[in-house]
């Protein structure tokens, strides 16, 4: 498990839009240059980039774990599995990072996404519901919506 010293400070998002006994809908925005605070995810989720930037990963250490490059119209799906989440979608597909970090902005654009986490316990995660999921956000292609 990830060290319990490390101080969680943010969300996963920067506004909570929505929640329900289902999911928790957040906004999330990163100016160029900024660093989210260090957070952790506990849920599993999608999200979709309304503008891109690639973004700098960094473990709750500082160590950086790699750029991750999210184009504008970018829908993602992410399996949480305890310390480490995987990318299921077709973009950045088998990618994995420590569910507890922070990221960079590194582009010189602000950035902006729609995230929604899912309220299943870990225990009953329906992965390949998530898997499917994952093609068929691949398959709707330029920021249209699956149906």
């Amino acid at each position: 498990m990830q060290d319990a010293s490390k101080k969680i400070e943010g969300t996963v998002g920067s506004k909570k839009l929505f929640e329900n006994d289902k999911v928790i809908v957040w906004d999330f925005v990163l100016q160029p240059g900024e660093t989210t605070p260090l957070h952790q995810h506990e849920r599993s989720y999608m999200w979709f980039a309304i503008q891109g930037a690639p973004l700098q990963i960094y473990d709750a250490e500082g160590k950086d774990v790699g750029l991750f490059p999210v184009p504008t119209d970018g829908v993602f799906v992410l399996d949480v599995r305890g310390d480490t989440i995987e990318v299921m979608s077709e973009i950045g597909k088998g990618a994995t990072v420590p569910s507890l970090h922070t990221a960079m902005n590194a582009g010189t654009e602000p950035y902006r996404e729609i995230l929604v986490e899912w309220k299943w316990p870990q225990a009953r995660r329906p992965e390949s519901w998530l898997l499917r999921l994952a093609q068929r956000c691949a398959s709707a292609g330029g920021g249209e919506w699956p149906t």
